[in-house]
């Protein structure tokens, strides 16, 4: 069996502010391989984003801090690379899509002048082969008539165009890992679809390996082979995304997947709200992080952290949860 392309052991970031050392994330340990689609959702502040800027050195020390651990790509640990190095990897072997486009994008830079910049420094094409590989690039992610549109600034692009320009920038050196952070979250349904197609076609070509990380389920439902569910700073439930969404074993996990609007005769029930609000992760609650939100919680629950654990029968489905939330639901179904 191959290696996995990334492995995460026992992460743990932590950012000092005047009210004291914040514990973003917390002995977070996961492997990807290679062609894999992970989907990593969770609430604000549960480490989806601090995570993978702490893996690439792009969180500002201070006040963040890396406490432990190890982040294995292809076998070489990130964290503990020169920075030139891990300049090289970024761009080149790890590609990165942000939220806004806008400001991702140097708004007195024509769109072409960006993307041969990217291609300049991660690969030997010079003058009129990088302008052929910068306009190849925007062909591949849909934009028309590439040639002239390099010679545009971002902002006569669309907010859409403008997401698949980051995403061709991203792509620009063949990366082995592409990693889009809430790359959909400002696009209206429509144009979001259309870069889940984009990026789902890209990914059958080129077979490259992606983490999308996201609030919306639905986004994981489509793209994702493997979904993370994240809270405070832990991984809550992990697993393929169908074995996830039919059973799910964290109740975290329930309250999220109940959280979603339902279609055809139950559309009009009142949505269901987790109760409570994120813990307050200056002062982490001793156990388990969703302990004080969970009807399910057990006195273990409130004292000690659970492990990952095999969660079903299904290969790679794994929980932290001292409780059984299957049995628990079902004695509720059987009791009315």
């Amino acid at each position: 069996m191959a290696p996995p392309l990334l492995e995460i052991r026992n992460l743990t970031v932590a950012f000092d502010t005047p009210a004291g050392r914040v514990h973003a994330v917390n002995d977070l340990s996961y492997t990807l391989n290679e062609g894999e689609t992970l989907g990593v959702v969770g609430e604000s502040g549960s480490g989806k984003s601090v995570h993978v800027l702490a893996m690439l050195g792009l969180l500002p020390s201070p006040p963040a801090k890396i406490l432990s651990g190890e982040v294995l790509f292809q076998g070489r640990d990130l964290l503990k690379l020169p920075e030139a190095q891990l300049r090289e990897l970024r761009g080149g072997q790890i590609g990165m899509v942000f939220q806004d486009p806008m400001s991702s994008l140097n708004p007195v830079l024509t769109v072409g002048r960006q993307l041969r910049e990217v291609i300049e420094r991660h690969s030997d094409l010079r003058g009129a082969k990088a302008e052929a590989r910068a306009t190849e690039l925007l062909d591949l992610v849909g934009i028309p008539n590439p040639g002239a549109r390099l010679k545009q600034y971002p902002h006569e692009f669309s907010g859409g165009m403008r997401q698949r320009v980051m995403i061709a920038i991203g792509l620009s050196c063949n990366p082995k890992l592409l990693i889009a952070d809430e790359a959909t979250t400002a696009l209206d349904v429509t144009v979001q679809a259309q870069i889940l197609d984009l990026v789902r076609d890209l990914k059958d070509r080129l077979g490259t390996t992606v983490i999308w990380i996201t609030h919306d389920m639905g986004v994981v439902a489509e793209l994702a082979d493997t979904i993370q569910v994240m809270y405070g700073g832990r991984i809550m439930e992990r697993g393929p995304v169908r074995a996830v969404f039919r059973q799910p074993h964290s109740a975290y996990t329930w309250g999220l997947l109940r959280s979603l609007p339902d279609e055809g005769a139950r559309a009009q029930r009142r949505l269901y709200q987790i109760p409570g609000a994120p813990p307050d992760m200056a002062n982490p609650p001793a156990g388990d992080p969703f302990a004080p939100r969970n009807p399910y919680a057990t006195d273990r629950c409130r004292t000690e952290v659970p492990p990952l654990r095999p969660a079903s029968p299904v290969p790679g489905h794994m929980v932290a949860a001292w409780y059984d939330l299957p049995a628990r639901l079902a004695a509720e179904a059987a009791h009315g």
